[in-house]
């Protein structure tokens, strides 16, 4: 056995990446899918196109290596998370788009259970707010406005997943309908203390329970692919890793004990600290989601979630035309030493933690005449790193123990200048691992260790080496003063839709 096939499914692409058993990659494939917005806050997929896109990534990167089916030790899956796809379990075929983590429709229903007192309810079990980027209110709203869908769900006839599910259901040819601890964690449906789907949540939500998938763990074989799957190839190969991708990134940055935390910047920015065995209620508007654990067993970590990261890149380059791609923002941003006083609250699509605002939208201020496209990127550089230091503002309120070090990953910890001025921001070292591929490596890891390709966890560690740390240089009174001016700025943005 050579590799483990890590499926990495996002929000904007998919990927297949092979990994090695160094830990390296041997080869890997990407490809960018459509994103629909049918109505102002709505974001779609579609589910045949997700399912294509990953499928053609993994034929690819086996193509490369000339990977028969035996040379691959087990497929690991990791997803953009809360996005909900609802099929037939007759057919296959989705009843209605995907509807995807950062769409806003059902905020009125949102607010409608927070009136109604349910929101100590569900946080008390699920260790989550009531908002519209978590899965149950998007189920509710598939059920309830497309025809016949409320009817055919209560006869069985219908399935609920999130894209972890759909990808297994349609690997293993329908024989599979799970999800993993980590991806149920964020439905608003699972009870996290317990480990189980809650009745009274799905009463809650209206959804009924012949829906759901079975839960399993995130490191245990759950099935093989089928020789009638969308790569006969794989047929017989066991997927025995599944998390959610942020999970899977506090894994694969070796976040194994309690105070190790880690910053994913993708589309959106996602900050995980692992807290350990204990369950903890956030005080600070964190949410308390379930960590990816090689030991069969519930290990929680304080989140927080920030809904417009590497997304503001693209905003730049696709709305704006400030940059013709992703990776000139860097070089733009460095055309001039600071913002020149501009400050840019990227919240399109409202606010997430610790401010959970759906109502607030984006905000650019303290422009002049000699404002350039410089001032306005290394704003929009500068929006990621204060909401980053604004969410590990509430960790450190919740756990009481301060940050020795945050590591970083994603597409974004590639920018120097970001990742310095995030340690600026922090005070605190920044830590970018040699393989900033840490979420497909997570997913790797979790599938490897399920069938001993690894060993154990601790082999791992011995693999890890090329670290770069960028040391804070920012003065505290420095600090403090560019903090206050995003914070002033963050209040203006709020409640603009309301």
């Amino acid at each position: 056995m050579a590799y483990v096939l890590a499926l990495d499914q996002g929000t904007t692409s998919s990927r297949a990446i092979l990994f090695d058993e160094a830990g390296a990659i041997a080869a890997v494939a990407q490809k960018e899918f459509q994103q629909f917005y049918p109505q102002a806050g709505w974001v779609e997929h579609d589910p045949a196109e997700i399912l294509s896109s990953q499928m053609s990534c993994a034929a690819e990167v086996l193509a490369r290596v000339i990977a028969r089916p035996r040379k691959i030790a087990a497929i690991g899956i990791t997803n953009q998370r809360e996005t909900v796809i609802v099929w037939e379990r007759a057919t296959g075929k989705a009843i209605h788009p995907a509807i995807v983590w950062q769409d806003r429709r059902t905020t009125p229903l949102c607010e409608l259970l927070e009136e109604s007192g349910a929101g100590e309810t569900v946080s008390a079990k699920t260790g989550l707010v009531l908002d519209p980027y978590f899965s149950a209110t998007k189920v509710r709203w598939i059920l309830d406005n497309v025809p016949g869908a409320r009817a055919r769900a209560e006869r069985g006839e219908l399935a609920f997943g999130t894209v972890d599910s759909w990808l297994v259901w349609r690997l293993t040819g329908g024989q599979k309908h799970v999800t993993d601890v980590t991806n149920a964690s964020r439905t608003l449906l699972f009870n996290i203390v317990k480990g189980e789907w809650d009745a009274d949540l799905l009463k809650l939500f209206g959804i009924p329970e012949s829906m759901l998938p079975e839960v399993v763990w995130s490191s245990e074989r759950v099935g093989e692919a089928a020789a009638l799957g969308p790569i006969p190839s794989l047929a017989g190969v066991p997927i025995a890793g599944i998390a959610g991708d942020q999970q899977a990134a506090l894994f694969g940055q070796l976040c194994w004990s309690a105070g190790e935390a880690k910053n994913t910047y993708g589309t959106g920015c996602f900050l995980l600290e692992n807290i350990g065995t204990q369950f903890m209620r956030s005080r600070a508007r964190l949410i308390t989601t379930v960590a990816a654990s090689a030991q069969k067993r519930l290990e929680y970590a304080l989140e927080g979630s920030i809904f417009i990261a590497g997304a503001v890149v693209q905003w730049l380059r696709d709305n704006l035309k400030l940059i013709g791609a992703s990776a000139d923002v860097e070089a733009l941003a460095a055309s001039v030493p600071d913002t020149n006083g501009v400050v840019f609250v990227p919240a399109f699509v409202g606010l997430g933690a610790p401010h959970w605002d759906a109502h607030a939208a984006g905000l650019l201020i303290g422009l002049r005449r000699d404002t350039s496209h410089g001032h306005i990127a290394r704003a929009a550089l500068e929006s990621i790193a204060f909401q980053v230091a604004d969410v590990l503002e509430a960790v450190g309120s919740d756990t009481g123990a301060p940050l020795h070090e945050l590591r970083v990953d994603g597409g974004a910890a590639v920018n120097d200048l970001l990742m310095q001025f995030q340690a600026d921001v922090l005070g605190v070292p920044v830590v970018r691992p040699r393989m900033t591929e840490t979420t497909a490596l997570g997913a790797a890891y979790l599938a490897g260790l399920a069938v001993g390709f690894w060993a154990n966890p601790e082999a791992l560690r011995a693999e890890r080496e090329g670290d770069v740390r960028f040391e804070p240089r920012m003065s505290a009174a420095d600090r403090a003063e560019r903090r206050a001016r995003w914070q002033k700025a963050v209040e203006r943005a709020k409640e603009w839709t309301a």
